[in-house]
């Protein structure tokens, strides 16, 4: 055998042993970030300032290594049996634009100015509200594709929907957010969408064909194979130090206004199960195959961060409630993420007789 194949064979078990508790590693994770970030503040504060437009750099590399393993193993001459899933394509473009920023809205509504309102300060209501819904208005662009990596997605599905999500999220992302929140001139931060976009499809999806593409000459499907074992565990240490990175940056408004913190978790939370179990449910009732239905759920529930902080920040300010709400969209994100992953996984079963 081969040392590849060694070092591939040595990695396996480590690979299960993250798999299987990795809820405690993300826990872990967490708590150590909040420490790091009290304990290391102006090391963090230097991470945190490494940015463009709103995009931190060093976790866009990590996202990086999160996402290449599985853009690997796409190949762009199947993309054309994506028309096939249609049914799944609809259900999550249905969450996405028509469920899940009214639902977003009507959750900070009620949450905000009725059940937590003794507990919120009060001339913040509008602004939490606000932060909620631009949280809610845009899909996710890149972490989409690890969630699907870890709940076995259909690739090219994800791919391509991530793909319509942007497009469509050019034309409707201001319409809709000036809707629900009344504000006739919203400014979009293009810079921030076309870089995101730019960053987190174009690039990665570009080095990880040519990158196939080499593979498949010099050694063919062999390897390829022994490739994308080798680097699959990039995902996994990406996503806890992501972690670490995301609670550590944010460490001290923790510390400072944790209630505020807690409260507004609650809604973005609710969401988040509520637009993924519909995504799901409406799946297994169309007959989706479940490597389509738990990424349609995925992504129909996962939220576009850094879209949201840059346009809370520039109609708010900084230190706006607004852009406190979205912050805490990006603290929640990863950890609830991983919750839906795991009862996708557990419920394949409902799944498997209308598998292909």
């Amino acid at each position: 055998m081969s040392a590849t194949a060694e070092t591939v064979r040595e990695a396996q078990p480590a690979i299960g042993f993250f798999a299987r508790y990795l809820s405690v590693w993300v826990l872990l994770c967490i708590v150590a970030g909040i420490a790091l970030g009290h304990v290391l503040p102006h090391a963090f504060a230097r991470l945190a300032a490494m940015e463009a437009h709103q995009i931190n750099l060093p976790v866009a590399g990590l996202v990086w290594l999160m996402i290449v393993p599985m853009l690997l193993r796409i190949d762009f001459a199947e993309l054309a049996g994506v028309r096939r899933q249609v049914r799944g394509i609809g259900v999550t473009l249905f969450v996405n634009w028509a469920v899940k920023p009214f639902s977003m809205a009507l959750l900070g509504w009620l949450f905000v100015r009725h059940v937590f309102a003794a507990w919120l300060p009060a001339g913040e209501h509008d602004a939490y509200i606000a932060g909620l819904v631009l949280l809610a208005a845009a899909p996710c662009t890149a972490m989409v594709f690890v969630w699907s990596r870890l709940c076995g997605g259909e690739p090219h599905f994800t791919l391509a929907q991530v793909a319509l999500n942007d497009a469509i999220m050019v034309v409707a992302f201001a319409p809709i957010v000036a809707v629900l929140l009344g504000v006739a001139a919203i400014h979009v931060p293009w810079a921030t969408l076309l870089l995101s976009v730019g960053l987190y499809i174009v690039a990665p999806v570009a080095i990880a064909q040519i990158w196939r593409r080499v593979l498949l000459a010099r050694g063919g499907e062999a390897a390829l194979a022994r490739t994308l074992q080798r680097i699959d565990p990039w995902s996994t240490a990406a996503l806890l130090a992501t972690l670490v990175l995301l609670f550590g940056f944010q460490g001290e408004a923790i510390l400072r206004q944790p209630l505020v913190i807690v409260l507004l978790a609650v809604p973005i939370i609710i969401q988040v199960y509520f637009n993924a179990g519909l995504a799901y449910l409406l799946s297994r009732r169309l007959g989706v195959p479940h490597c389509v239905a738990g990424p349609s759920a995925l992504i129909g529930a996962s939220n576009f961060f850094e879209l949201a902080v840059a346009t809370a920040i520039s109609l708010f300010g900084l230190r706006s409630g607004a852009a406190l709400a979205t912050v805490v969209g990006v603290l929640v994100e990863v950890p609830v993420m991983l919750s839906v992953v795991r009862v996708v996984n557990r419920t394949e079963h409902w799944f498997q007789p209308n598998e292909p």
